[in-house]
């Protein structure tokens, strides 16, 4: 019964079309990595666009822990940093976003992932992957413009 819910079935006749729930979610948190800038294409829907990154940390080396308090003192401890692109359209979380949010603020992120094509000033395609924003939760004042 939890299958019929999600999936429905057109009749025989017409096609096999399976219409299906899907879903793009993602979640970041993470710190800003520039001063976040605000653009309009063609005069239209603005954007409130800056970048996010987002830290992976792990041990390497043969000594194991008991526990993560002691991660930093054994082995070498290896990061990789990942750099998001965040577009924000919804008209007032754009423009807090753009008012409030500074280089260095730690927020969190809920959104979708989006693949798209552009073509650059010299006329190349290029490919870009960014996540729409539907959520932005401010966690520091510290890397925040003015204090709400």
């Amino acid at each position: 019964q939890v299958l019929r819910q999600f999936v429905r079935h057109e009749s025989d006749s017409v096609s096999s079309l399976v219409l299906e729930r899907s879903m793009n979610r993602v979640q970041l948190l993470g710190r800003v990595g520039q001063d976040p800038i605000m653009r309009q294409v063609d005069g239209k829907n603005p954007v409130t666009i800056f970048s996010l990154a987002t830290n992976e940390m792990w041990r390497t080396g043969d000594s194991e822990t008991q526990g993560a308090m002691f991660l930093w003192h054994l082995g070498d401890i290896s990061q990789k940093t990942t750099w998001h692109r965040i577009s924000v359209f919804r008209p007032g979380l754009r423009d807090l976003t753009y008012q409030y949010v500074k280089k260095g603020s730690r927020i969190y992120v809920e959104g979708k992932i989006d693949y798209g094509e552009y073509t650059d000033k010299n006329n190349v395609r290029r490919q870009a992957t960014t996540i729409i924003a539907d959520s932005v939760i401010f966690l520091s004042d510290a890397g925040m413009k003015d204090k709400v």
